[in-house]
């Protein structure tokens, strides 16, 4: 089944990328062949806003946001023309599920979003909604491991110094499905708190492969829910009063719903704003080997022990495989396609990815990308001038504008006796009272 959701961020998006002017716009007089994409939840509100914009060039993309396992295994099967994933094909999974083994030189990946794995939360004491929880990385660990269990337990009071916790449970939302954002969130806890994931990977029979995975091992007290959209769907409901679970940080902001600031390595408690996120993938190393077939992927590693105070741990990437030789399926005229909308999606679509809640990909790699698009069997080579791209993040120089200009967080998210009261992710505009610093 193919999603056709579009939500009042992805229309104010669509309203805008109506009237951009710039380069990488498909010829309108071209035909195109209808393609199909399948893969990331995470990415897909941005993926749907460019499928809605193409529509102008006479492109047609149905896109199912199935999540990243289910994708990789489509494009492998033939069934779908391009796949959509927040981590690469993984020859040895870690997880003890099947190898996935593309053909060498068949595909490309082209990173087509930047954004951050947030944590939403439905949480109120006394009645009203908390909007500005924190929690240290060691307590989101333990609340998804379920060593924390209680919304008052000592460790996060220690966190939120100006709010007086509740006595309530938590109920951690997980994803039934093969994530990617899944596989993200393990991964990080692998790195940053292996103990707290190791221990728990005992207490699920999983003590042989404890490795980063794309199936969340859930014992009882979870609710496990398909997508980025279910999560949210659960988290949000009238009740589901304790629920915590994570998701791009887009869903949140069309949610109207805070997420958790998290504790980073320079001491500050952060959420994944398009310029935290932009200066947290400074930091990020590429696979710059292109002879490589992982060649523009990531490693995180450094994103996640960056002590510049604007950081947010869980930034990364999602990327569009793309075909690179035709099948029985997929043959020059969907590599036509294919071609345009690549190439839309990494010039015209980065000037809104921030009013979505994602991040736009730097010059660096929107260079590469259009390098990797040329790739494509029938593809239409455009010599674009990506400086008419208004991607927010480019500069004359090369560096990150958006980064660049990325404020510094306030005084009150320092870790210590304060505590801001303001709202985060979509209810900003909603502050929480908190009690002054002893």
């Amino acid at each position: 089944m193919t999603f056709r959701r579009v939500t009042a961020a992805t229309a104010a998006f669509c309203a805008l990328a109506f009237v951009v002017i710039g380069s990488a716009v498909p010829a309108k007089a071209e035909t195109y062949q209808r393609i199909s994409g399948e893969g990331s939840s995470w990415a897909y509100n941005a993926i749907s806003a460019m499928t809605v914009n193409v529509k102008q060039f006479g492109i047609s993309v149905d896109y199912n946001p199935s999540g990243s396992s289910s994708g990789r295994k489509n494009w492998l099967n033939g069934t779908v023309d391009f796949a959509a994933s927040d981590i690469p094909f993984q020859f040895r999974p870690e997880d003890g599920s099947a190898p996935e083994r593309p053909a060498s030189g068949s595909y490309a990946y082209i990173p087509v979003v930047a954004g951050g794995t947030s944590f939403m939360y439905n949480l109120k004491i006394n009645g009203q909604r908390v909007t500005n929880l924190r929690l240290s990385g060691e307590n989101v660990s333990k609340i998804f491991t379920a060593t924390i269990t209680k919304w008052n337990d000592p460790a996060i009071q220690a966190d939120n110094p100006g709010l007086v916790m509740p006595d309530r449970q938590i109920v951690p939302v997980v994803r039934s499905d093969g994530s990617g954002s899944t596989a993200q969130f393990t991964l990080w806890m692998i790195k940053t708190h292996p103990e707290i994931w190791k221990a728990y990977c005992a207490r699920t029979g999983h003590s042989g492969a404890c490795g980063y995975t794309s199936f969340y091992p859930t014992v009882p007290g979870m609710i496990a829910q398909s997508g980025d959209p279910g999560v949210t769907s659960y988290v949000k409901a009238n009740y589901a009063d304790g629920a915590i679970g994570y998701v791009n940080y887009s869903y949140a902001l069309e949610s109207q719903f805070p997420v958790a600031k998290v504790l980073n390595a320079a001491g500050y408690y952060t959420e994944p704003t398009p310029e935290n996120v932009a200066v947290s993938l400074l930091k990020a190393r590429i696979n710059s080997d292109e002879n490589s077939d992982d060649f523009l992927t990531q490693i995180l590693d450094d994103v996640y022990s960056d002590s510049d105070a604007r950081n947010y741990q869980l930034s990364s990437y999602s990327y569009f495989i793309l075909r690179t030789k035709t099948t029985d399926k997929f043959n020059e005229e969907k590599g036509k396609t294919l071609g345009a909308f690549a190439y839309y999606a990494m010039c015209q679509a980065q000037q809104q990815s921030a009013s979505l809640g994602y991040s736009p990909i730097p010059i660096n790699l929107v260079q590469a990308s259009l390098e990797q698009i040329r790739k494509i069997p029938g593809a239409v080579a455009q010599d674009i001038d990506i400086t008419k791209c208004k991607n927010p993040t480019f500069s004359p120089d090369g560096t990150n504008l958006l980064a660049d200009n990325a404020p510094q967080p306030q005084a009150c998210d320092k870790q210590g006796a304060s505590q801001c009261a303001t709202g985060t992710g979509g209810a900003k505009k909603t502050s929480t009272p908190v009690k002054a610093a002893a």
